[in-house]
């Protein structure tokens, strides 16, 4: 006999899964974008967003990407564009694998990002609804799946239970926006996600109570100590890596290396300064390091390397950064005699207003020659550009400099280049003028393949912009350039991407000559690092519907970037392949 079922109370008859409270806690942290890769364990969402559909709902927006390593890269694009962190959804363990490159570069270069990844059913028998039914679930359960990300992520947790969905997204969004910013990994068992509750009855957790703590500036007396030393300096010096990624920070160093003479190096760029301020003084700090008497770093993760110079003992060292003291570092053992931490522009404007209450007429006739002699060396160093590019090279072997000169004649101030250019990073910085804050930029982590994810998650957010992916072929295979390439092709983001081919991973060679300068690697000419010479990468982008565009020949560069730069701005994507001699 059948017995009759009560009937269900007002609470159970809104009951709705924990998927749903996801996607109405991501909307109530005004998350706009989830760029995913989905798979087995993902049921539960998917259903609730066609469910949100048919409901006319607006959830947040999915971005299907073919590999992980283009979904974490877009949303980091997308956070370097407007400061905003998305989600990105991976496919239990082994998403979470694919996507650990993109939470080691998240955490260097202090981007925003929420990776939330399925876990595998926890039931074997039909316990619970979402128990397991396939063979991978048997399989994706390692003993701890945090552990793949855990040394780079700011938080990590596994949702238990639908009642606490919003807790946990307001949770992990505070933290990942907080302070030095960065990825957080959230962990969604199956089971949970299905499980229901009313979400009337839960609490509420509203950013004006529960969100991001903003940094701020430090206090006037400790500035005004700082501003005491640059004012007295004969030979001060400003090095900074990322000074372009904070709004306002790279014109406030350019204010303050004019008001104390100081020369501004950009050592280890990874987010531009205005390369064309009277002060800018290039990429290394090389002799000005040891002969600095004042010496400010501002955003900067290694700002020299140790083993090739160091400054000199009795100079006075100040670090302003959202992070002076390097927490996620185990050793970073660079020099402070004063350390301010805290939103860099609002740091340096306020030490420049000091300073132009407490500098006087010497002081400021000091700077100005300082400052005259820097504008000399800026011009001198054009000059120098100028006559490096003249030659454009061989058939099949171009200059490099005489390449990216031409590239960069040819861009607008407010393109925006993303780039791993490896060995040719410094050339490209040489040759291509930025006079922009933040629009030369490459990721602050060691992953290769961020490039071109990245350049996409900023056309997304920013469509008026045109983005340039500058990348050496060895760094182009890392970029998983299928799935970067079919991304742009289905959400119609036309991007310029600019291979850089000499037919091997330059660095590596290098490195090792470094260490062994007459060893047998040298001896031989073997180092492990050459690829064959004749792939066509052009015809990658032809597969895609895009135009591929070959060049190989001196006489052909400018009239070849002119089709390729005309056809990105007229709405489509385009691959130029540049041959350079072999590396």
């Amino acid at each position: 006999m059948t017995l009759a079922q009560p009937p269900l109370a007002a609470a159970e008859t809104n009951a709705r899964s924990a998927a749903h409270h996801l996607l109405q806690a991501l909307v109530d942290c005004e998350v706009e974008y989830i760029f995913a890769n989905l798979g087995t364990d993902h049921a539960p969402i998917i259903e609730e967003l066609a469910r949100w559909k048919a409901e006319g709902r607006t959830p947040p927006k999915v971005i299907l990407c073919p590999h992980e390593n283009t979904a974490m890269h877009m949303a980091l694009g997308y956070a370097f564009a407007t400061g905003r962190g998305q989600a990105v959804l991976v496919h239990v363990d082994v998403g979470t694998t694919n996507a650990a490159t993109g939470v080691h570069n998240a955490c260097r270069s202090r981007l925003p990002v929420l990776l939330m990844a399925g876990k595998a059913p926890y039931t074997s028998h039909g316990e619970l609804p979402g128990t397991r039914d396939n063979y991978v679930h048997f399989i994706q359960e390692p003993q701890d799946q945090g552990a793949i990300v855990r040394p780079y992520v700011k938080w990590e947790y596994t949702l238990q239970s639908p009642v606490h969905v919003g807790e946990v997204v307001r949770r992990a969004h505070t933290v990942m926006q907080s302070g030095a910013r960065g990825p957080v990994y959230l962990m969604l068992p199956r089971e949970a996600l299905m499980a229901e509750s009313d979400g009337a009855a839960l609490p509420g957790f509203p950013a004006t109570k529960h969100g991001a703590l903003t940094p701020g500036t430090v206090p006037d007396a400790d500035l005004e100590t700082l501003a005491d030393r640059l004012l007295a300096a004969e030979r001060p010096l400003i090095v900074t890596s990322y000074g372009g990624h904070t709004p306002g920070t790279s014109e406030a160093i350019e204010r303050l290396s004019e008001l104390v003479g100081a020369a501004v190096v950009e050592n280890a760029m990874v987010s531009n300064v205005n390369h064309e301020m009277a002060c800018f003084a290039g990429g290394l700090p090389g002799e000005r390091l040891p002969a600095a008497d004042v010496g400010l770093i501002v955003d900067s993760d290694v700002p020299w390397l140790p083993s090739q110079g160091q400054p000199d003992p009795g100079a006075f060292w100040a670090h302003i950064d959202v992070d002076a003291l390097k927490i996620s570092s185990p050793i970073w053992s660079f020099p402070a005699d004063l350390r301010l931490e805290g939103n860099s522009a609002r740091i340096v404007t306020r030490l420049a207003e000091i300073i132009e209450t407490r500098r006087s007429e010497a002081q400021a006739a000091a700077a100005g020659a300082r400052v005259e002699v820097l504008r000399e060396g800026g011009a001198a160093r054009r000059a120098s550009a100028r006559e490096a590019a003249e030659d454009p090279g061989q058939p099949g072997a171009l200059n490099p400099h005489h390449v990216l000169r031409a590239l960069g004649e040819r861009l607008h101030p407010e393109d925006v280049i993303f780039h791993e250019a490896v060995r040719n990073q410094p050339v490209m910085v040489r040759q291509i003028p930025r006079p922009l804050p933040g629009t030369m930029t490459r990721t602050a982590g060691g992953g290769l393949g961020a490039s071109g994810g990245m350049a996409l998650g900023y056309k997304l957010a920013r469509p008026g912009r045109m983005l340039v992916q500058i990348v050496g072929d060895g760094a182009f295979y890392y970029n998983c350039p299928a799935s970067m390439l079919a991304v742009a092709r289905q959400y119609e983001l036309p991007l310029l991407t600019v291979v850089l081919d000499n037919a091997g991973w330059s660095a590596v060679k290098e490195s090792t000559l470094r260490v062994y300068p007459d060893g047998a690697s040298h001896a031989s000419g073997d180092f492990a690092s050459d690829f064959r010479n004749d792939t066509r990468f052009a015809a990658m982008a032809e597969m895609f519907g895009f135009k591929g565009l070959t060049m190989d020949q001196p006489e052909s560069v400018g009239a070849t970037f002119d089709e390729a730069i005309a056809t990105v701005r007229g709405g489509n994507s385009a691959l130029v392949h540049v041959r350079l001699p072999r590396h």
